[in-house]
């Protein structure tokens, strides 16, 4: 028997697209799926936003705002 264990599900991960705010002043990104605009602007500092990649944690968008490209 084992006391205070708990079932962990295993944490799955995969190269995901991210939107980074292109301002040296801000440190923001977003996940691709969670963009409402079509045009990629930071919500913090309305400067452009680039597209990059990072590996994160799945998280999935069940929004009826988002629409899977």
């Amino acid at each position: 028997m084992a006391f205070g264990k708990k079932n962990q599900d295993e944490v799955v991960e995969e190269e995901t697209k991210i939107w980074v705010c292109t301002s040296e002043n801000c440190n923001c990104w977003m996940r691709d799926n969670f963009r409402t605009e079509e045009e990629a602007i930071c919500p913090m500092c309305s400067s452009e936003m680039k597209e990059e990649s990072k590996v994160l944690q799945v998280v999935n968008n069940n929004s009826l705002y988002y629409k899977e490209k």
